[in-house]
């Protein structure tokens, strides 16, 4: 049995227990998508249901986005009586869902986190660039390699590695942080992938003015659907300010400066947050590099304010909190 399929196994046994157990009411998790190397978020409220659950190289989706929406407060209860939720949690999925629980959005105490460490996902449109032109019918998983196969009847085998979506070459934690019980080997943190890290050096090298052409060029293309807010966990705001009327801040349009607003809006929102897990990016129907802004934020806040988000439970979030010792730089005399 491979190691996906033992995964898999566990995960099922585990989250049936759960529910037997009666310390989840509702689980969220992953099962077979209707296309190969797919799989989709599901939502299972029983012991019966868990048989549904998979565990492959394609649960590429951050579940993280799902949990807040189960604890809105409604204001005409004087009391709240929230579901106990259960979430399996590869690295990303996990250091959003303490993310989370730091700004106040999910209890702790009515999340059970299933943490499972994280061996890299394919990322579908790079086994896509194989076969131009073409459809994919089938996929089949054998551990290190993937064979795929189109409707015109070729067959290619892939390396796992060779074809690992962009946000697993850069990760570098595979295994949540903070999670209540384990599923398969407990993994330590990784190095990521050198050429990944030389893109990030190139950006960094350039001048400001190259960066701001570059970042043009980018929302150039952005069609304003908002796909990249739709699937961020930490976009859960109950309205966006892209679309708040009372005060205005910017219209609604696919004009440049809006379009730019926005994304700087949403960019610096997400500096000490954002875990890279790459959804936003996946989301864009126009490819916008969208990763390579947010990641360089992140860098930022770990070089100065010695940061990485979702690590710890007790480490308060750089921008809400302050240090003697933090850099005061910016502060200029007038």
């Amino acid at each position: 049995m491979k190691d996906g399929q033992k995964i898999e196994k566990q995960l099922r046994e585990t989250v049936r227990k759960l529910f037997e157990e009666k310390k989840i009411d509702v689980f969220i998790g992953y099962e077979q998508g209707s296309l190969p190397l797919t799989a989709t978020p599901c939502f299972i409220g029983s012991a019966d249901e868990a048989g549904k659950l998979v565990w492959n190289s394609s649960c590429l989706n951050n579940l993280a986005v799902y949990l807040p929406r189960y604890f809105v407060p409604d204001p005409k209860k004087k009391e709240q009586v929230f579901p106990r939720i259960g979430i399996v949690a590869k690295g990303c999925d996990g250091r959003s869902a303490v993310g989370l629980i730091k700004e106040n959005q999910v209890p702790r105490e009515n999340l059970f986190i299933l943490g499972v460490a994280c061996a890299g996902m394919v990322g579908r449109r790079k086994v896509e660039a194989g076969f131009p032109g073409e459809e994919i019918i089938k996929s089949e998983d054998k551990g290190e390699e993937i064979v795929v196969s189109t409707g015109e009847g070729k067959e290619k085998t892939f390396k796992k590695n060779e074809v690992l979506d962009e946000s697993c070459l850069l990760c570098r934690y595979p295994l949540a942080k903070v999670y209540d019980a384990l599923i398969g080997e407990e993994k330590d943190a990784r190095e990521a992938a050198s050429g990944e890290l030389a893109r990030m050096k190139e950006f960094e090298a350039k001048s400001i003015g190259e960066r701001w052409k570059y970042f043009q060029e980018e929302m150039a293309k952005c069609i304003r659907c908002y796909a990249c807010r739709n699937v961020c966990p930490n976009c859960y705001c109950k309205e966006c300010f892209a679309e708040a009327t009372q005060p205005r801040w910017i219209g609604v349009t696919e004009d440049t400066s809006d379009v730019i607003f926005y994304h700087l809006g949403r960019l610096f929102h997400q500096a000490g947050r954002c875990v890279d897990c790459g959804a936003c990016a996946r989301a864009c129907p126009m490819g916008l590099d969208l990763r390579l802004f947010v990641r360089k934020l992140g860098e930022d806040v770990k070089e100065l304010f010695g940061y990485e988000t979702g690590l710890s439970l007790e480490d308060p979030p750089p921008l809400a909190a302050f240090k003697l010792e933090d850099s005061q730089d910016f502060i200029t005399e007038p």
